[in-house]
């Protein structure tokens, strides 16, 4: 009884496969292979047969009895049918079964331009690969990049905090990465100068940035310089627990004796 039972399991596992051409990786159906991307070939029940390789400059791969098979161009699915296909024309395998795999795609790039170490193009590493992914092996961030990237898709621009959103890329994405917004400080600290502006950053954060106040200057004395809707620039008093924004100028002046 129970090896009629592993025969009954073993036909219905061989008639499950056998209406399954390929197994795809989870990418969409119409995405071709190309040059670069990395594939895992297996074949039912022929575990020698089993091939990890990559596509060759030449859209080709070179698998075991056929030979080389001409794959770029195709979806995972109709590169699976064109290797059974070989195997069986070769008369190797009567009714073959193989299941395509993409470990790593190289072919799907995107561009990275803009304030990053190495700005070019690179290959999606895999399905999940993010904005994050792709600065990291750019380089990382220029000294005044901003975290805040716009990604460009279909003609489209979007903008991407990638410390806040995990984002995923997709082949043919531009990732631009641009200056970090910054504020100005003045007068009586240790180093005037613009500085990167954080994220709910107080006046008394940039005066800290600058250096601190000099022993001239009076906490009590801030001046701010801002733009207003219309472009006009407004000077007003500052407290230490206001918040900085883009483009301010932040002054300090001298103690009163």
């Amino acid at each position: 009884m129970k090896g009629g039972m592993k025969l009954a399991v073993k036909w219905m596992v061989g008639l499950v496969l056998g209406s399954i051409a390929i197994l795809s990786w989870a990418q969409q159906p119409s995405d071709k292979l190309g040059a670069g991307d990395a594939l895992r070939i297996t074949v039912f029940q022929q575990p020698d047969l089993t091939t990890e390789t990559r596509v060759s400059e030449r859209g080709t791969i070179a698998m075991p009895l056929i030979g080389e098979v001409k794959v770029a161009g195709l979806t995972a699915q109709q590169a699976g049918a064109q290797i059974g296909e070989a195997f069986k024309k070769g008369q190797y395998l009567k009714n073959p079964q193989v299941a395509v795999a993409v470990t790593t795609v190289r072919s799907q790039q995107v561009s990275v331009i803009g304030l990053v170490t190495r700005p070019g193009r690179y290959g999606l590493e895999d399905i999940n690969y993010k904005v994050a992914d792709v600065i990291a092996a750019a380089g990382g961030f220029a000294p005044d990049g901003s975290p805040i990237v716009t990604v460009i898709r279909d003609g489209k621009a979007q903008k991407v905090d990638i410390l806040k959103t995990s984002f995923a890329l997709k082949h043919g994405d531009t990732v631009v990465v641009e200056r970090a917004p910054v504020f100005y400080i003045y007068g009586e600290v240790t180093r005037g100068g613009a500085y990167r502006v954080e994220e709910n950053m107080t006046v008394m954060q940039a005066i800290a940035a600058g250096g601190g106040i000099t022993p001239r200057g009076s906490e009590r004395r801030l001046k701010l310089r801002r733009a207003g809707p219309d472009g006009k620039v407004v000077e007003t008093d500052l407290s230490l627990q206001d918040t900085v924004k883009a483009n301010d100028t932040i002054f300090v002046k001298e103690a009163l004796f």
